[in-house]
C-alpha cells in the first residue's frame, strides 16, 4: 500500500510542459499572502519569486548569501530577503524565531535551496551536505515554521524535488556515502527524501490545514549551464548530457525536460497557489499537474541522453518510508 496514490492521477489541469508560472498564476490573487521562499534570487527560485510577487503575494527570500540575493532582486517590489543557512541549525531556528516573532502567518512554504557537490563534502555535524541542505535543513525550518503555518489556516508546504529521484531510494545503511560517494545517487536520494517529506508532513498535519506538495520542476537550462560553467564540466560533458548542442547553444526542449527558468517554476508557481489543488495534498507534481506513477527505474545513461521519466517512482510513495524518514531526521536534527 503505498501513500495517497489514490490522489496520484494527473487533474487534467490544462498546463503543459510549456506553460510559464506567469501562465499557471493567470487569474490567482496572492493578495495578502506571505510566502517564503529558500533560495528564491537565482534560476528558477528567481523566476518563482518574480511570478509569485506579480500575482500579489508577500514573499521572503530566504538566502544564506543576502548581499547576492539583495542584489538579484533590486528592483521587485513585495520582496524580503533573510538570511538563511540550511546547514547552520542556529541559522534555521533564528530565522524560524524572527518569523514566529513578527505574529505574521506563513501560508506557503517553498523548500527550493539545493546544494550539489561533485565530491563527497559533509557538514559540521559529519551530515552528507546534499542530503543536510535539500531535506534536513528544510525539515528543521518548516518544523520550526509550524506555528505561522498553522496560524494561517490553511497552508501549503512545497518541496522542489526532481525526477532524479529515481535513481535513488533512501541509503538507510549508508546515509552519508561513508563506503564511495556518487554525486548523482546523492543528489537522488536528496529528491526522494524531499518527496517522502511532502507526504508524511500532508498526513500528520492535513488536520492543521496544512498540505505537502513536492514535484519535479523539469531542468532549467540556463540555470544548470551556469551552474556547470563553475563547476568544471567541459563543453563535451555539456552535449553528452543534452545542455548545449554542437553549436554550444543551450538546447530548451521542454517535452524533454529542458526548459526556460520560467517555464521550471510553473509548476511550483502550481504548487503553491492552484486552486485545482485545494483538497488535495501529499501528491508529487510535475508539468503543472499531478504526476503519475511509473516503477521503471531510471538510470543515469537515461538522464544523459534526455530519455528522462519523471514520473512517482514506487520507492518515494511509500508511507513506511516516510514515516521512518521523518523519525530518523528528527534524530539527527537533535543531534
Amino acid at each position: 500500500m503505498t501513500h495517497h496514490l489514490e490522489n496520484q492521477q494527473p487533474l487534467g489541469s490544462g498546463f503543459t510542459a510549456f506553460s510559464t508560472a506567469d501562465e499557471v498564476l493567470t487569474g490567482v490573487d496572492l493578495t495578502d499572502r506571505n510566502i517564503v521562499l529558500t533560495g528564491g534570487h537565482s534560476g528558477l527560485g528567481l523566476a518563482s519569486t518574480e511570478a509569485l510577487v506579480k500575482a500579489g503575494a508577500s514573499v521572503t527570500v530566504a538566502a544564506r548569501d543576502t548581499d547576492a540575493a539583495a542584489a538579484a532582486l533590486a528592483g521587485i517590489d513585495g520582496v524580503r530577503v533573510e538570511r538563511l543557512d540550511l546547514l547552520d541549525p542556529e541559522s534555521i531556528d533564528a530565522f524560524a524565531a524572527r518569523w514566529t516573532h513578527s505574529g505574521r502567518p506563513l501560508h506557503v512554504l517553498i523548500n527550493n535551496a539545493a546544494a550539489t557537490h561533485r565530491q563527497r563534502v559533509l557538514d559540521a555535524r559529519g551530515y552528507e551536505t546534499t542530503f543536510a541542505t535539500a531535506f534536513l535543513g528544510h525539515l528543521q525550518l518548516t518544523l520550526g515554521l509550524l506555528p505561522a503555518l498553522r496560524a494561517a489556516h490553511g497552508a501549503r508546504v512545497v518541496n522542489v524535488a526532481s525526477g532524479s529521484h529515481r535513481l535513488s531510494d533512501i541509503r538507510w545503511d549508508d546515509l552519508h556515502f561513508a563506503h564511495g560517494y556518487d554525486s548523482d545517487l546523492a543528489y537522488g536520494q536528496s529528491k526522494t527524501a524531499l518527496i517522502l517529506f511532502a507526504g508524511e508532513l500532508d498526513r500528520r498535519w492535513a488536520a492543521d490545514s496544512i498540505r505537502g506538495y513536492s514535484l519535479h520542476p523539469g531542468i532549467s537550462v540556463i540555470t544548470s549551464l551556469r551552474r556547470a560553467s563553475t563547476s568544471l564540466y567541459a563543453p563535451a560533458e555539456l552535449r553528452a548530457m543534452g545542455l548545449i548542442g554542437e553549436d554550444d547553444e543551450p538546447v530548451l526542449d521542454p517535452e524533454r525536460e529542458k526548459k526556460t527558468p520560467e517555464q521550471a517554476a510553473a509548476t511550483i508557481a502550481f504548487a503553491a497557489a492552484s486552486p485545482l489543488l485545494d483538497g488535495i495534498g501529499g501528491v508529487y507534481l510535475k508539468n503543472s499537474d499531478v504526476a503519475r506513477v511509473d516503477a521503471r527505474p531510471l538510470t543515469p545513461e537515461m538522464l544523459a541522453v534526455g530519455d528522462v521519466t519523471s514520473d512517482l517512482a514506487p520507492h518515494a510513495a511509500d508511507p513506511a518510508s516516510a514515516h521512518r524518514l521523518w523519525d530518523l531526521a528528527e534524530r539527527l536534527l537533535t543531534k
